[in-house]
């Protein structure tokens, strides 16, 4: 199988990518893959195998046409990772959310319709549903979204949609929880919070620090988006959870330990505009139809990723100091 994998050398794309490559999908020992990346600031060629024999990489932008139309013939699949996906920055300008999560998915789902691809797997959010103060979400639950990020998104996952109903395009729509791991960007939650500790300075916490969060290990992300890709139904929705969920204070205290540190760093801030209370999905349709089930326990990779953190400044420390985000 030919996969074209956009956002690739992001978090949660270079993740799947090293993965397919590296022997850890079942049935893709075979697989080639294009690494399709506009290398913002959120994407670096170090996330990816370059050199790999089995690997093509291509710097672009999604909303590019004229590109698309030279990259996407010839692959049997899309996995569509490429996104603007930190919260704080939409709330501050939303242009190039809509530009990216939006046309850019327009015009990848343009260009799969056009030059015959197989399988298109888009990737999404739990954010798209908004807030849930009780229960869990299933996939009929309507879209809901309350930050520009989150309608962005919620807006592809509708594009997505309607190229399956109106055109027959096989696209399947996956919605997963808050990914954490090795090698993520540090204006997220987890490593904004480990890298300022570790290096003895304050974090910010929103509020009170009762929002809920629901935290995946990204391998069991991408482990779920490998079964949607195989055995997925074309037209379909699968949310992705089963991680743990604690209060942002509950992982802020975690954190703490883990970096040896103590309440005094942490410093309340005002809460973000517009900020959901708690985000829960129900899984049991990925579990029940593709056999879905996390296997990491983040009780052990939390430990593992600070500790990946601790040991690859390089990874954090290259783009010079930035200013706190809070959670």
């Amino acid at each position: 199988m030919d996969i074209l994998v956009t956002g690739a050398a992001g978090f949660i794309g270079s993740h799947f990518t090293r993965t397919l490559l590296g022997g850890g999908f079942p049935g893709h020992g075979d697989d080639r893959v294009t690494a399709l990346d506009r290398l913002t600031y959120a994407g670096t060629l170090h996330n990816l195998p370059v050199g790999h024999p089995r690997l093509d990489f291509v710097r672009g932008d999604v909303c590019d046409t004229a590109l698309l139309d030279k990259v996407v013939p010839g692959h049997d699949a899309v996995v569509h990772f490429a996104a603007e996906s930190h919260v704080d920055r939409s709330v501050e300008g939303a242009e190039a959310f809509v530009r990216t999560n939006v046309l850019g998915t327009q015009a990848l789902l343009d260009a799969a319709l056009r030059h015959g691809v197989r399988v298109f797997v888009h990737v999404s959010t739990d954010e798209v549903y908004g807030s849930i103060t009780e229960g869990r979400w299933t996939e009929e639950e309507p879209l809901l979204p309350n930050s520009p990020y989150a309608a962005s998104k919620a807006s592809a996952d509708l594009f997505a949609r309607a190229y399956a109903r109106t055109h027959g395009l096989d696209v399947r729509i996956t919605r997963c929880a808050n990914n954490y791991g090795p090698g993520q960007h540090p204006e997220k939650l987890i490593p904004r919070f480990v890298t300022r500790l570790l290096d003895g300075l304050p974090v910010p916490l929103y509020g009170d620090g009762s929002h809920l969060r629901e935290w995946l290990h990204v391998d069991d992300h991408c482990q779920a988006v490998r079964l949607v890709l195989d055995r997925g139904r074309a037209g379909e929705i699968y949310n992705v959870g089963g991680g743990t969920t604690l209060t942002n204070r509950e992982m802020t205290a975690r954190l703490l330990d883990l970096c040896e540190r103590d309440w005094e760093l942490v410093e309340r801030v005002e809460d973000r505009k517009g900020h959901d209370f708690r985000y829960a999905v129900d899984d049991a349709k990925i579990r029940r139809e593709l056999g879905y089930a996390p296997r990491r326990s983040l009780d052990t990779e939390l430990a593992a990723t600070v500790a990946w953190y601790a040991t690859h400044r390089d990874h954090w420390e290259a783009g010079g100091a930035r200013p706190p985000t809070p959670c």
